[in-house]
């Protein structure tokens, strides 16, 4: 049993045993009704997502998705229907040994999660990336796709058909043009180059993000997640964190408004991952 605890720990899934000041975590009652809209329901479907999002690799025995779901009060029964949707859905898969694993789309969402937790930049030399639509016209369920391909790229688009950013992230994948690796739905509508804006860089930055919102929020989930005190809570406050990680533009340091908080969420985001091992340990 330990052993298999034990791995999961190395699986580093995403809940958290204990606050940030050190407080025990109970099994109060879950926030109220007055919580921002954008903090999702706890669900079957959501806790299996986030359990296997934060697996590496990807794939985890049905019964430990169920002893996931046992700790938020989801029973055995209501986990199983959900991975059966899921299966369903195309957004899980089965293996010979009873596991479930990460549909193909999926696996995508982890990859961009954990490179929003943990980004790869190096030193800013003032350029930007540009990228200029230049294929023809398009249907809107491609457009669509398109656009969320660009913002996975972490670019803001100027004006239509024309998106930027500052090239200070290393990408992992095969080069396109200019170097930038980029997805194959960008790669095929796009041509993508280098460039150097005139002007104060972080003006241009200011009108391509709205900053101040951005460090707003995460300044409001920083302290709803120190005050939290249920898992359930937490385990919903730092979905919303990752979901709101994952809208980071990531630009250099200069280009930031002062005291941005990106570094001390993704750190309440750590803290709440690393210490969920121990208290699935004591679950199994």
């Amino acid at each position: 049993m330990a052993r298999i605890a034990d791995g999961f720990i190395r699986h580093r899934v995403r809940l958290a045993l204990r606050s940030p000041a050190g407080q025990a975590l109970c099994s109060g009652p879950p926030m109220k009704n007055e919580d921002p809209p954008d903090l999702r329901p706890l669900t079957a479907r959501s806790v299996v997502l986030s359990t296997l999002l934060g697996a590496h690799p990807p794939h985890l025995k049905a019964r430990h998705l169920v002893r996931a779901g046992e700790l938020f009060g989801i029973s055995e029964g209501t986990v199983r229907v959900a991975l059966s949707r899921m299966v369903a859905a195309g957004d899980l898969g089965q293996t010979g040994d009873g596991s479930y694993r990460l549909g193909e789309r999926l696996r995508e969402r982890q990859a961009r999660q954990d490179a929003s937790r943990s980004p790869v930049t190096r030193a800013w030399d003032g350029s930007w990336q540009v990228a200029i639509v230049t294929a023809e016209r398009r249907p809107a369920a491609e457009r669509a796709a398109f656009r969320e391909a660009m913002a996975a790229l972490r670019m803001a688009e100027i004006r239509e058909g024309v998106w930027m950013r500052p090239d200070n992230l290393v990408r992992e994948g095969p080069a396109g043009e200019g170097g930038i690796p980029h997805p194959a739905i960008a790669a095929g509508q796009c041509t993508f180059l280098r460039a150097v804006p005139e002007g104060d860089p972080a003006a241009l930055a200011a009108s391509l993000w709205d900053l101040p919102a951005w460090a707003e929020r995460a300044r409001a989930l920083r302290a709803r997640f120190d005050a939290a005190s249920s898992v359930t809570d937490r385990f919903t406050l730092a979905a919303a964190i990752l979901r709101h990680l994952l809208t980071d533009p990531l630009l250099p340091p200069g280009l930031l408004p002062g005291d941005w908080p990106g570094a001390e969420l993704r750190h309440r985001y750590d803290l709440f991952e690393e210490e969920f091992g121990a208290l699935f340990r004591d679950h199994l």
